[in-house]
């Protein structure tokens, strides 16, 4: 089993062209560190504004949220020069985790039942406006994170960048005392916006999602 995550950019034409070069270089280095991390993952960008990876099912939520929080906490000159926080880049991602009937060295030339979940999902979605969706071959897993990611989903929409960029930095690992050395803030500061954005809430669903996982699916990285 494999987990195929496949996401793409909310209305990427309306970006400024510095806004889509910041994050079309921020999502390439991610996608590098994530395929340095975690062995057998890989991922690649297409269609200038969409990108599609390879990864171990209890890796992929914790990986899809670095990739979105990465976009997330990024700022323009304009909002910078106008003291805006409000989230100008976002993703629409869906994970799917299931089989891989043939794999090839290009992504885009692999297929499969977590392929098929994946990219028929992130269709679908474009519809629904949802922004976070699991989806596998085992209903019961289905539906519990349908209702989770949907709840997820309204968390995360009232982030500001600076809250997605304490959760990225915190996704990596780092303590409150090295966020706050890395952007210049108090340690105090750091603290009030991992509690705005939610933090010990996604660090619980984290938790679960893994669980269920290496219960369901595959465990290991």
């Amino acid at each position: 089993m494999i987990a195929v995550i496949t996401a793409d950019l909310l209305n990427s034409t309306k970006y400024s062209g510095e806004l889509l070069t910041e994050v079309l270089d921020i999502l390439k280095e991610e996608i590098e560190g994530i395929e340095t991390k975690y062995k057998n993952s890989k991922f690649e960008l297409y269609r200038g504004d969409s990108l599609q990876g390879i990864i171990n099912p209890v890796s992929s939520f914790r990986s899809a949220l670095r990739i979105k929080t990465a976009v997330n906490k990024l700022r323009s000159q304009e909002a910078i020069d106008c003291n805006s926080y409000r989230i100008e880049a976002d993703l629409r991602i869906s994970i799917g985790i299931g089989a891989i009937e043939f794999e090839r060295d290009s992504i885009m030339e692999s297929n499969g039942e977590a392929f098929q979940f994946s990219g028929r999902t992130l269709d679908e979605m474009k519809k629904t406006g949802r922004k976070m969706i699991l989806k596998t071959g085992i209903e019961e897993v289905n539906n519990e994170f349908d209702n989770v990611f949907l709840l997820f989903d309204t968390i995360t929409d009232k982030w500001s960048s600076a809250s997605a960029e304490v959760i990225y930095y915190l996704l990596k690992e780092m303590k409150e005392t090295e966020i706050a050395e890395a952007l210049g803030i108090s340690q105090s500061a750091v603290n009030q916006r991992k509690k705005a954005a939610g933090w010990d809430a996604i660090l619980g669903l984290i938790a679960r999602y893994e669980q269920v996982m290496k219960q369901h699916f595959i465990d290991g990285e």
